[in-house]
Parts: C-alpha cells; sequence; structure tokens
C-alpha cells in the first residue's frame, strides 16, 4: 500500500518508526496540525514516546508489534534509515509508508547509494569499493593518498570511518570488524552544505535555502543561514538536491550533505557527500529561520498537503547543538536560565534522561540581523551553560 488517492487530511494517525529526537519534534509539528502520532519505539521512555498519542514497544524484527503498531495508522514515516526492509514491508501492507523500501535499501548502502546518484549524472565524492589494505592502496593510485575509508552500511557521525595517510597506516585497519568498505578521495574543501528537499507522492517538491556546517569531532556543531556560497552555487545546490529526490523516488524528506570544494580552475564545485532520507540535524534551524520547519514540511509532504513556505524570513540564523558533553561530570544539569538569558536564543531539549559525551541533548538557535551577531549570541548563551545547576 504505497499510494493513497487523496490528501490524508488533519485528524488522521500518523506512525513514526523510531522514537529519537526527530520522532519528538516531528509528532510536535504534526500535532500544531491536527494528527495524531503513534511511534513505534523500543522502549516507553525514548524521546518521542513523551510527546505521541500512543506508543507500541517492541524490537524492529517483532512483525506482530509492527502489525499491531502499524493497523492503527493511516499513513507511517520513519525517523532513521537503518530499519530492516521486512519491517518496512510490514508496515506498506496496512497503510502507505514513506518513504519506501527501495529507498532505504540505497540509504542503507553506502557504495549503492553513491553509484546509484553517479549512474544519474550527479557528481559525488570520488570512491571505490574496497575490502582490506591491498584493495585500498590499489584504489589509492587513482583516488590519492590519505584518503578516508568508510563501511559501507552504518557508522554515522564520524564512527566507522577512518583517514588513511598511506599504506602503513591502511594495515593497521580492522577491516574485517567492519564488512564492506568504500574509500573515497580527499578532497580540498572549501565549505560543507546541505539542503533538505521535500517530495510528495504526486512528485511536487521544494527545497530549503542553503545550510552551511561546521563540524567538531566529525558530528554537526553549528548551522549557519544564509551559507556563505554565490547565489548561482545556491541554485546549483538546490537542483542537485531536487535531482536526488527524483533519481533515488523519495516521499517526504531528503537532506542532500555537499561538499564545496576548491577546484583545480579555481572555480569551487559541488559535490555530493552522502544524504538521508528524512529531516536532519541541520535542518533544525529551520524551526525559527524559516517560515515553515522541516518537520511541518515532513507532515506536509507524506499527507499530501500543499507544501509550506520555505522562506528564510530573518536575514541571519544559526543553530548549535548541545551534546552530552555540556552535562557535569555528575550529570549535573547546565546553567539553563543563563542561556536563555542571552537576547534572542530558543532552546530545544529532546527530553533524553542520560547525558553521555558526544550524545546529542537539543539545540539552540538565534536569528537576527548578520550572522556574525547571532553565532556570537549563541556562542556566548553555550558557555554560560557549563556554571551546572545542582
Amino acid at each position: 500500500m504505497n499510494s493513497t488517492s487523496g490528501p490524508i487530511l488533519p485528524g488522521a494517525t500518523i506512525g513514526m518508526v523510531g522514537g529519537g529526537q526527530l520522532g519528538r519534534m516531528f509528532a510536535i509539528a504534526a500535532a500544531k496540525l491536527g494528527y495524531r502520532v503513534g511511534v513505534f519505539c523500543g522502549s516507553s521512555d525514548e524521546p518521542a514516546a513523551d510527546v505521541a498519542s500512543f506508543t507500541v514497544c517492541g524490537p524492529l524484527e517483532d512483525h506482530s508489534a509492527i502489525e499491531n503498531f502499524a493497523r492503527r495508522c493511516d499513513v507511517i514515516t520513519l525517523e532513521f534509515e537503518n530499519i530492516p526492509a521486512e519491517t518496512i514491508a510490514v508496515c506498506g501492507q496496512h497503510a502507505p509508508t514513506y518513504p519506501d523500501a527501495s529507498v532505504l535499501a540505497t540509504a542503507q548502502d553506502r557504495l549503492l547509494e553513491k553509484t546509484t546518484l553517479r549512474d544519474a549524472g550527479l557528481p559525488v565524492t570520488p570512491f571505490a569499493p574496497v575490502r582490506d589494505a591491498q584493495q585500498t592502496c590499489a584504489a589509492a593510485d587513482s583516488l590519492g593518498w590519505p584518503l578516508i575509508v568508510k563501511t559501507q552500511r552504518s557508522g554515522y557521525d564520524g564512527k566507522g570511518q577512518h583517514r588513511l595517510a598511506d599504506a602503513a597506516e591502511a594495515e593497521r585497519v580492522d577491516w574485517q570488524g567492519g564488512g564492506d568498505w568504500v574509500a573515497e578521495a580527499m578532497i580540498d574543501l572549501q565549505r560543507e552544505v546541505s539542503v533538505i528537499v521535500a517530495r510528495r507522492a504526486d512528485g511536487v517538491m521544494d527545497t530549503f535555502p542553503v545550510f552551511e556546517n561546521t563540524h567538531r569531532n566529525h558530528v554537526l556543531d553549528v548551522t549557519t543561514l544564509p551559507a556563505a556560497i554565490s547565489p548561482d552555487m545556491q541554485q546549483q545546490a538546490c537542483d542537485l538536491a531536487i535531482a536526488a529526490a527524483e533519481c533515488l523516488d523519495v516521499v517526504g524528506l531528503l537532506c542532500v550533505e555537499m561538499f564545496i570544494e576548491n577546484a583545480g580552475n579555481g572555480e569551487p564545485r559541488i559535490l555530493i557527500n552522502e544524504v538521508a532520507p528524512r529531516p536532519h540535524n541541520s535542518g533544525h534551524v529551520s524551526m525559527e529561520a524559516c517560515r515553515t520547519s522541516q518537520f511541518e514540511q515532513h507532515v506536509r509532504a507524506i499527507c499530501g498537503l500543499p507544501l509550506g513556505d520555505t522562506a528564510q524570513i530573518t536575514p541571519a540564523a544559526a543553530m548549535v547543538n548541545l551534546l552530552g558533553d555540556w552535562w557535569g561530570s555528575q550529570g549535573e544539569q547546565p546553567n539553563w536560565p543563563a542561556a536563555l538569558d542571552v537576547h534572542g536564543v530558543s532552546l530545544h531539549l529532546y527530553g533524553k534522561h542520560a547525558a553521555r559525551p558526544g550524545r546529542k541533548m537539543g539545540h539552540l538557535t538565534a536569528v537576527g540581523e548578520t550572522l556574525d551577531e547571532v553565532t556570537a549570541r549563541l556562542e556566548r548563551a553555550r558557555d554560560s551553560l557549563r556554571n551546572h545547576q545542582s
């Protein structure tokens, strides 16, 4: 059951597979539009369960629990892409499910994803499949040293990847621990950007403005809007995102992460790094910066409603992530009053009970007249969290 004869109207029930922060913020946006949201997740204390109309708990492989969940839904969507295809097939027997299993199969496999996009004529980072040090050294003949190797499946926020400077470093990788791998060329990186595109089942699409992203320890740290690239490059990036969504036949949201490369002729060029068929961390800035947030747009897209206006409604905006590192060593609460005392800062917490280093616990956003202004306010607010509350 992969399509509907008309829009799924407010009052209906949307199913969300996954109970993390993306599911939580989606459920809040859906409730504002008048939908009920049911969540399927591992336990009732996950972030999305706090705000859902109902929760069904169980492992993703429990088809009986999945059926119990899916029968109560009018449309089903997903919070993350590493879901067994059989689970999606079970959901699809009871309600339209977006994205479908074919999209997930591509997004779950870096080699398939890159090959699919490359074969569609889209620019991707040069790559080669590898399984061991010998194949990696052979790939380096064309890709050059240094290069990046990533596990073909799983891995995120820097997990499951290594930067290799030479053959000696390749020999030290635990190749058996990661299964198949993908080697990627190192590029002369100017900046990283992302574009989120929304697509309905009838093919109607729209993109958000281009977000610029800065990472720390392989995890997104700061997103700024607008991106510091030319209007022509912004249009190129949006066109690439649209082409990728069409190529993959996504329904819902697709985030396309891109590198801006300093090319040899002095003109920067855009390369697709990877895609995610769901809301994305970089899109959180849209909650205050755009007329429609990425989460409301996700609801509109899967329900077949008119897509919202994605226009930026402030000259400048930024978001900073809050990781578990900002909590005290004994779990002391950060100083929320001090952060919120900084003018114009908005706080979004995800309702996670245990703060661990590197774990995404929330984010701060700010809007204003200039990027220097908003990023300075956010850094001041985040720094003030260090004075922990007991």
